[in-house]
């Protein structure tokens, strides 16, 4: 059989974990981390989270426009493709800078991740694009950060851009929900482009992920923390960074990873959740396929409910933004999570009159949250 046939077979007997070969037998010997408090113990075994290293950590090509240096890296997990990823820091030589890691969003977006949250000197990614229009007001969060003295660090995440898996031999039952996607499309006269396509095949194909997560162990968010905390590391080991003033932020999905993250890692200071907080019990059962298995984690609730969750990293600074007007979380939901934070040292929370989005306002907030926070 010729080399290519093989790989193609061997792609087509992992099925839904295609381009992960090495994943199962990672999370095998990967030890699930079981120090700190009790809440982190309970979550990191719940989620199924391991301890990863990002290896051959490389700059790709480096450039320097609108008084921000920028870097893309790549660097190898123990299982799966390359990590993309890019640092932005001002344009300058300074050191002992504060570091920030920036958490791209769900969205149901898994062509692109970290590039939604900053421009280069290239063409962006279209789905970047049209990210940053809609739900960033137009913005890169984060060179505007870079500008305001920070260095950030923006990673595409387990089973997002560069760490997407291979969709191209569907398993059966894929397959068929892919046909009926297709033939959607043709009844309403659109032509999707390739990573639209892309995008509803991945939506579709997570449903098969998450059970097969489960089955080896861990779960979507455990896999993403996983990769999350790895990004931390690389984050915090660049010499440009201090490495006692680190942060993070995150839109929505990337909102959660960072109340997730905050808990699990005691090197994260301060803390942006947008548009991602609520109740539980506001969002189950009339939510739940309103939200991913990023959110809909089998056994969470032993942790705590949400604010619970974000609250045992406390006293560190958590700014929690809220929009008004978010159709994905009740308002009562939100408000409750809001009544269950206050008083909880370090936390602050802003009601907006907005939408699911991270608008103009709410990112110059975050940017004067950092900037009391982390500069100082």
């Amino acid at each position: 059989m010729a080399d290519s046939a093989r790989v193609d077979e061997q792609m087509q007997d992992l099925g839904p974990i295609a381009g992960y070969p090495d994943w199962p037998a990672f999370l095998e010997r990967g030890p699930v981390p079981t120090s700190g408090s009790g809440t982190r113990r309970i979550l990191a075994s719940v989620l199924g989270v391991r301890r990863a290293v990002a290896g051959d950590v490389r700059v790709e090509r480096e450039w320097r426009s609108g008084g921000v240096h920028g870097r893309e890296l790549s660097w190898q997990l123990p299982y799966g493709p390359r990590t993309r990823a890019w640092v932005l820091r001002p344009d300058d030589d300074r050191r002992g800078l504060p570091g920030l890691l920036g958490l791209h969003c769900h969205g149901g977006v898994r062509s692109v991740g970290a590039e939604q949250l900053l421009e280069t000197d290239q063409a962006p990614h279209p789905s970047a694009s049209r990210l940053r229009e809609n739900v960033y007001g137009g913005l890169a969060p984060a060179n505007d950060l870079a500008r305001d003295g920070f260095v950030v660090l923006a990673h595409d995440t387990f089973s997002w851009g560069s760490r997407a898996f291979d969709l191209s031999h569907p398993t059966p039952r894929l397959a068929g929900l892919i046909a009926g996607r297709e033939a959607l499309w043709r009844e309403e006269g659109v032509t999707p482009t390739e990573a639209e396509r892309f995008d509803a095949v991945a939506s579709l194909h997570e449903d098969s992920l998450a059970k097969a997560a489960g089955m080896l162990g861990t779960s979507l968010a455990g896999a993403v923390m996983t990769e999350d905390v790895a990004a931390l590391d690389v984050l915090a080991g660049l010499d440009e960074v201090d490495a006692e003033r680190l942060g993070t932020f995150g839109l929505s999905g990337g909102g959660g990873r960072a109340v997730l993250l905050r808990a699990l890692d005691d090197r994260v200071r301060a803390t942006v959740v947008t548009c991602m907080m609520a109740t539980f019990a506001s969002l189950v059962p009339r939510e739940i396929d309103t939200h991913s298995w990023l959110l809909n984690s089998p056994g969470i609730r032993a942790a705590g409910d949400l604010p619970e969750i974000a609250a045992s990293a406390s006293p560190r600074e958590l700014l929690v933004q809220y929009g008004a007007q978010d159709p994905l979380f009740p308002i009562e939901g939100m408000r409750d999570a809001d009544r269950a934070l206050a008083g909880t040292p370090g936390y602050r929370g802003t009601f907006f009159d907005d939408g699911h989005v991270s608008s103009p306002a709410m990112q110059d907030e975050a940017r004067a949250f950092f900037a009391a926070t982390l500069t100082a």
